[in-house]
C-alpha cells in the first residue's frame, strides 16, 4: 500500500482549502488532521517553527508548509496530472491566477467572513480548535476571543468604510460574473485541466465564500456554474483532459485578467518598490510581514492599506518563470498581457531578492 501523506488544516482554513483540493485532483493518498490547539502545540510548532496552516506531512517525515512549496513538492514526487502547463502564456496566466487568489482575493474573502452576519458559525469553528467536542455555546464563546485577533486584520487589508462599496460591487457584479461565465464554458481555468491557478482560486471562493454562511448566497443563487467548479475541485477527477492547444488562452479570462491588472497590479509594484527601500536600509534583520501602508484604489475607491512583504516572494516566483523565457517567448507573454491592460508587466523597479528559510522570509544575499 503506498505510504500516505498528511494534510493538518481545518475545514475553514482559506489555504487548507487550496491544498485539499490540490491533492484530491492528484490522486494522492492522504489524511486530514484537524489542527486543534494540541496539534499545533504538538505537531506545527515544533515541525515547522511557525503557527500558519495547512502543513503537509511526507511519506517521508519531511513537514512542508505553504501552499505553494507544498505544491512544488508535491509535483516532483508526483508527476502525473500536473497543474503547471509548460507553455509561456499559459504557465504565466496560472501563476497569476494563483497569486491573484491567494493575495487579492483575500479582501472579500475577510470582508464578508468578519464584516457580514456569520458569526454564529465562524465563532464556533475556531472554538473548536481550543476545545474541540465541548458544547457549541462554550465553543463560540472562546472562539471571539481566538477569532477577533483575525477580525484586526481587516483594516490593515484596506477594507474600511470608504473602500467597502466597491469592494462588493468588483466582487459581486464583475467578478464573481465574469467566473460564472467563463466557468460555462470551461471545466478549468484553462480548459479540461486544472492549473495551479484553480486552486489559488478555491482557497478564497471555497473556504470563505462558499462556506461561510453570508457570501454562500451569492454564488448559490448568482454563479451556479462557479459552485459547479468549487464542487468539481473537492472531488478526484477519474480522468482528466487537456489545457487548450496552441498556448491559448480562453477569452473568457481575459475581462477577469484586466481586473487583475486594474486593481492588484498597482498594489504589487508599490510593493515592490517600498521593499526595495526598505532592504536597502535593513538588510541584516528579519523581515516583518508588513512594512508600513500606502494609498491604493480598489475598482475606483481610494483607501491605505500595509504593505504585505510576503507579496514579493509570490510575485518573485511568477518573474522567474518570465525571466526563463526566450525573448521571443517574452514578447509572446508580454503582447498577450499588453491586451489585457498592463504595459510591460514585468518591467518592474530593481528590488531585493527573498527566499523563504525555516519557513520565515529573509533576504537573499546570493
Amino acid at each position: 500500500m503506498p505510504k500516505s501523506y498528511t494534510l493538518y488544516g481545518t475545514s475553514f482554513s482559506l489555504y487548507t482549502g487550496k491544498a485539499r483540493a490540490y491533492l484530491r485532483y492528484k490522486n494522492v493518498p492522504y489524511k486530514e488532521v484537524f489542527s486543534s490547539l494540541k496539534v499545533y502545540k504538538r505537531i506545527i510548532v515544533p515541525n515547522t517553527g511557525v503557527r500558519f496552516i495547512p502543513v503537509v506531512k511526507t511519506p517521508d517525515g519531511q513537514y512542508i508548509q505553504d501552499t505553494a512549496e507544498i505544491i512544488d513538492a508535491i509535483e516532483t514526487q508526483h508527476p502525473q496530472r500536473p497543474v503547471y502547463p509548460t507553455t509561456p502564456k499559459q504557465r504565466i496566466v496560472s501563476q497569476l491566477f494563483e497569486f491573484y487568489g491567494d493575495e487579492w482575493l483575500l479582501l472579500p474573502a475577510m470582508h464578508y467572513r468578519w464584516n457580514k452576519d456569520n458569526d454564529d458559525y465562524i465563532y464556533g469553528h475556531f472554538g473548536s480548535v481550543v476545545l474541540p467536542g465541548w458544547p457549541a455555546f462554550i465553543r463560540r464563546f472562546l472562539g471571539k476571543k481566538v477569532g477577533s485577533k483575525f477580525k484586526g486584520f481587516v483594516p490593515l487589508l484596506g477594507i474600511t468604510e470608504k473602500t467597502i462599496p466597491a469592494l462588493e460591487q468588483w466582487y459581486e457584479s464583475e467578478l464573481l460574473p465574469l467566473l460564472d461565465t467563463h466557468f460555462a464554458k470551461h471545466d478549468y481555468l484553462l480548459g479540461s485541466a486544472a492549473s495551479v491557478g484553480d486552486f489559488g482560486l478555491m482557497g478564497p471562493l471555497y473556504a470563505h465564500l462558499y462556506l461561510d454562511p453570508y457570501p454562500s448566497q451569492f454564488i448559490k443563487a448568482k454563479a451556479p456554474n462557479v459552485e459547479a467548479w468549487i464542487n468539481r475541485m473537492n472531488v478526484t477527477p477519474i480522468e482528466v483532459g487537456d489545457w487548450l492547444a496552441d498556448d491559448a488562452i480562453p477569452d473568457t479570462l481575459l475581462p477577469i485578467l484586466q481586473l487583475v491588472f486594474r486593481d492588484h497590479w498597482p498594489v504589487v509594484q508599490d510593493t515592490l518598490s517600498a521593499f526595495s527601500v526598505w532592504s536597502k536600509q535593513n538588510a541584516d534583520i528579519a523581515i516583518p510581514r508588513m512594512i508600513g501602508q500606502h494609498p491604493f484604489c480598489i475598482n475606483g475607491a481610494e483607501g491605505s492599506r500595509s504593505l504585505t512583504t510576503f507579496s514579493v516572494w509570490k510575485y518573485q516566483r511568477i518573474l522567474d518563470t518570465f525571466n526563463g523565457l526566450n525573448e521571443e517567448k517574452k514578447e509572446q507573454v508580454n503582447a498577450f498581457l499588453n491586451a489585457c491592460g498592463t504595459d510591460k508587466p514585468f518591467n518592474n523597479p530593481p528590488f531585493q531578492r527573498v527566499k523563504r528559510e525555516s519557513n520565515k522570509l529573509v533576504i537573499d544575499k546570493k
